[in-house]
């Protein structure tokens, strides 16, 4: 069964562009079958739809940028079909030339465009030197000429605009290969060039409100199915021309509901209620989620998208980079003793000292270990998962570094010992020491001013108009190729082909939807859609904690400089009397997430989403740090709520969510 993206009967909006995002991450794996019969099915609606996937990621940390590597091995990304730099835009066209090559694929003929971020260091030397850089973010460290000098590459997190200069340029082109770009922007450029005549015509407030749709759907849209419950891989989007849009899931065993399409909404971003990106912002105050008749889709209005340059500001380009900073061996274990399991700290500290004493001819090296099985108190119990994590500026040194303290830690000799035979149970997988290979850090997070024209693909045209062009001063100049990849027929004649397809053959199925009068055919207006109840739930004993009356409660990273905390809430009335509680006041937050007040980056409610969201900067061994790196343990941040999972209720809150 495919998704329904249709509008009610009473509704005079009309489809301008399709969406289908098959899985939030290229080589990840889809279902292809699945994506397939969502393609046919929209075919029969004669409205441009394009086929979008995500690649590029800061999530995973600075490797894919310091050394030019995939998030997935290249046989996936064949599969599926770089995290943005040139070289990532040259692989992906090599590998569609290869399936473009394969037997039973004679027929493929594709109209490529590549669009390529790599930014020149000498821009970006000139414009820090000329006080056009800043950090993004209030705890990105300032850029230095070092940092630029030492950058393995920078990229620039493209917007909408080379985009949709490029469709423009080249109306019938299969398939867009983008660089390094904020997420949302693919998403935007389509829709606004499926919407390009009525945008040539519209006002500054039309173009709010469309541009609010299209940066809202793609902000969405760019994580797949993971607005969904249970979560799909894929989803489909559908865009209008008064300024919606529908979300749907692509799997027909999961549906879109208020709360859990303005849930994702907030995801892994600072704050709730402005999104920034390149050329502007994005202002979710008004918007409102509504889920529509069959059930399984929601519909999105009131979003608005506010100009940089109507507001006078300058257009800001994200630059993005990495370097290499030593590399990394590591050792590790179990220590069951319980003997010297009540010892952990000082057998460690032992370790470092006698480390140190056997490397006196190795300089700038650190060693430091993740403890596995403490209690909260941190004290240990029931054994520990040791990993002692090595830097140095060589892989042999390193290497050998670990070997001395992975000894040190076996042999090492503590009050009441018994087990003299060794410490430590080691080799797992085989392996004593193993190498990690380099150490990359994010160097470079920070915005760029850019001057007229510098936003969109580059054409020496354009660039002789713009008032301000200098032939002296280095200028960003985004670059883009079109090739033709395959030997098969010109791709009009399948599109004529596909048209004639009729409405009947390719109807979309749904059967599977819910009645006309079952509980979920209802539009509501009111957050959150909530499932049938007729499904019987288990019985729950009482809460005693924030988790316990959360509907959401998580954690994730808001870009490689910060954590951002969402909690979330099933009624109006939990929301409130949580909101009224002062259990989420900004010094029981500070103090349960182990932070200063002065660290919290954005805290408050949102109430359209019934949210609670705080974010905070990245904090290891006290030190700001970006995400990955030297004893990075959650790269994604996935893992740093539960601290505010814990928070205990208050009797009062008790009784007013018992009244």
């Amino acid at each position: 069964m495919a998704p329904s993206t249709e509008a009610s009967d009473t509704d005079t909006s009309t489809p301008v562009c399709h969406v289908v995002t098959p899985v939030g991450m290229m080589g990840y794996g889809f279902d292809e079958q699945l994506t397939e019969a969502v393609l046919e099915s929209l075919v029969s609606t004669s409205t441009p739809t394009a086929l979008i996937l995500d690649s590029g990621s800061t999530d995973s940390g600075p490797e894919k940028l310091a050394l030019g590597i995939t998030t997935c091995p290249r046989s996936s990304y064949y599969r599926d079909l770089g995290d943005g730099s040139d070289t990532h835009v040259k692989e992906i066209s090599q590998i569609i030339e290869e399936i473009a090559a394969d037997k039973g694929n004679e027929h493929y003929r594709f109209k490529v465009l590549a669009i390529f971020a790599g930014i020149d260091k000498a821009i970006v030397l000139d414009r820090l030197r000329k006080g056009s850089i800043t950090g993004c973010g209030k705890f990105v460290p300032p850029l230095t000429e070092h940092d630029i000098e030492n950058a393995s590459t920078i990229v620039g997190q493209l917007g909408p605009e080379p985009f949709m200069d490029a469709m423009s340029a080249e109306p019938d082109f299969d398939i867009v290969i983008g660089g390094r770009a904020y997420d949302p922007a693919p998403y935007v450029a389509y829709a606004a060039h499926s919407m390009r005549t009525q945008l040539a015509n519209a006002d500054p407030e039309e173009k709010t409100r469309l541009f609010g749709a299209f940066q809202h759907m793609g902000k969405i849209m760019e994580c797949g199915g993971l607005c969904s419950e249970p979560k799909s891989h894929g989803a489909v989007a559908t865009i209008y021309d008064n300024g919606t849009f529908d979300i749907v899931p692509t799997l027909p065993t999961s549906r879109c509901t208020p709360l859990s399409v303005a849930a994702h909404t907030l995801y892994e971003k600072s704050r709730p209620d402005v999104l920034h990106g390149p050329g502007g912002w994005l202002g979710l105050t008004k918007s409102t989620y509504e889920q529509r008749a069959n059930g399984r889709a929601v519909r999105v209005s009131g979003s608005t998208f506010h100009f940089s340059e109507d507001n006078q500001q300058p257009y800001q380009l994200k630059l993005e980079a990495a370097t290499i900073v030593g590399y990394r061996s590591m050792y590790m274990g179990t220590i069951r003793d319980p003997i010297l399991v009540r010892q952990i700290d000082p057998l460690i500290e032992q370790v470092g000292s006698y480390v140190a004493a056997q490397h006196p001819d190795v300089s700038d090296w650190d060693i430091q270990w993740h403890i596995h099985g403490k209690d909260e108190s941190g004290k240990a119990v029931n054994g520990v998962f040791l990993v002692g994590e090595v830097i140095a500026p060589t892989q042999a040194q390193a290497r050998a570094i670990a070997t001395t303290a992975r000894v040190a830690t076996m042999h090492g000799s503590y009050p009441g010992q018994k087990a003299t035979s060794g410490n430590f149970g080691f080799g797992i997988g085989g392996k004593v020491e193993v190498d990690l290979g380099p150490c990359a850090k994010f160097s470079i997070y920070h915005l760029m001013d850019l001057k007229e024209g510098e936003k969109r693909l580059f054409s020496p045209d354009r660039e002789q108009e713009a008032p301000d062009v200098n032939p002296e001063e280095p200028r960003v100049r985004i670059l883009h190729t079109v090739s033709t990849i395959g030997r098969g027929e010109n791709t009009t004649t399948w599109r004529r082909n596909a048209a004639r397809t009729t409405t009947e053959e390719k109807r979309i199925d749904s059967s599977a939807e819910p009645k006309a009068n079952s509980p979920e055919s209802t539009s509501q207006k009111t957050l959150p859609g909530s499932v049938s109840s007729d499904s019987k739930k288990e019985k729950l004993p009482p809460p005693t904690v924030l988790g316990d009356i959360a509907r959401v409660l998580r954690s994730k990273n808001a870009g490689p400089y910060e954590i951002t905390l969402d909690v979330m809430f099933e009624t109006e009335a939990t929301y409130q009397a949580v909101k009224q509680s002062g259990l989420l006041a900004e010094d029981r937050v500070a103090a349960a997430l182990g932070v200063s007040r002065e660290h919290i980056v954005w805290r408050g409610f949102f109430d359209p989403a019934r949210a609670f969201k705080v974010t905070i900067p990245r904090i290891r061994g006290g030190k700001l740090v970006p995400a990955g790196g030297f004893m990075e343990d959650d790269v994604h941040g996935t893992q740093q709520h539960l601290e505010l999972f814990n928070l205990r209720l208050s009797d009062g809150l008790l009784e007013r969510l018992s009244a």
